[in-house]
């Protein structure tokens, strides 16, 4: 493999690990819900979300219909997957970045 892949193979490499971990934990507290055994916090799925993990955390939602109607962590979650959109467009498209630099500069000079 040329070394300039290696980033994108780690990259790779961590998403995956971290959606199977996350699909896991979802499993784990759907499964913990039923039984009414102690749950995993929100705010730990929704970490795990963050981090990488979002594509397992909605495909969990969907497949295990866990977490589809508590509405504040539905919400959450999908700010995370528009926060992170927006982070990758931003960082793949220099001229959206140009754009949005602009209008912030626009902004400034009728403050």
């Amino acid at each position: 493999m040329p070394e300039s892949f290696l980033p994108f193979a780690i990259l790779g490499a961590y998403l995956a690990l971290v959606n199977v971990f996350t699909f896991v934990l979802f499993a784990f507290d759907k499964r913990r819900a039923k039984t009414r055994g102690r749950r995993i916090r929100e705010s730990n799925l929704l970490m795990w979300a963050a981090v990488g993990g979002t594509l397992a955390a909605k495909y969990a939602q969907r497949r295990l219909r866990h977490k589809t109607t508590k509405q504040p962590f539905a919400r959450q979650l999908n700010l995370i997957i528009w926060a992170q959109v927006a982070i990758i467009v931003l960082i793949a498209f220099p001229q959206v970045r140009g754009l949005l630099w602009a209008a912030v500069e626009q902004v400034r000079s009728l403050l």
